[in-house]
């Protein structure tokens, strides 16, 4: 019995392990390019296991850009109160490798040269 409960763990290990690195894989993000993105926040959602700002450019196209999780974001002065809708903002980050629109933060910084908490 006790050989038959460490298969199915190690089975279920084995399973659940790749998936669990694939999530936090930054390879959908291309680190060797930055893209600059100035707008107005749509949304800014402070969930698990990413936070995201929705931004709208001048010409009205909407990006995703993904941030960490609450906790990594509060270590850098962040809070869900941090960006409201409407906020102007100009945000730096590693675009997506699928050329959709959207990327990963790096830096976000108001209009008037204000830094929003503290950059990665």
């Amino acid at each position: 019995m006790r050989f038959v409960s460490g298969l199915v763990l190690l089975g279920l290990a084995a399973v659940v392990a790749p998936t669990a690195s694939a999530h936090h894989s930054p390879v959908m993000f291309d680190q060797a390019k930055t893209i600059t993105l100035e707008g107005t926040v749509r949304q800014f959602q402070w969930t698990n296991p990413h936070c995201y700002i929705q931004l709208v450019d001048a010409a009205g196209t909407e990006w995703s850009m993904e941030m960490g999780a609450p906790i990594y974001l509060m270590n850098r002065g962040w809070k869900k109160s941090t960006l409201h809708a409407g906020d102007k903002i100009r945000i730096t980050g590693a675009p997506l490798r699928s050329g959709a629109n959207g990327g990963l933060v790096l830096d976000v910084v108001s209009l008037d040269g204000k830094t929003i908490g503290r950059p990665s």
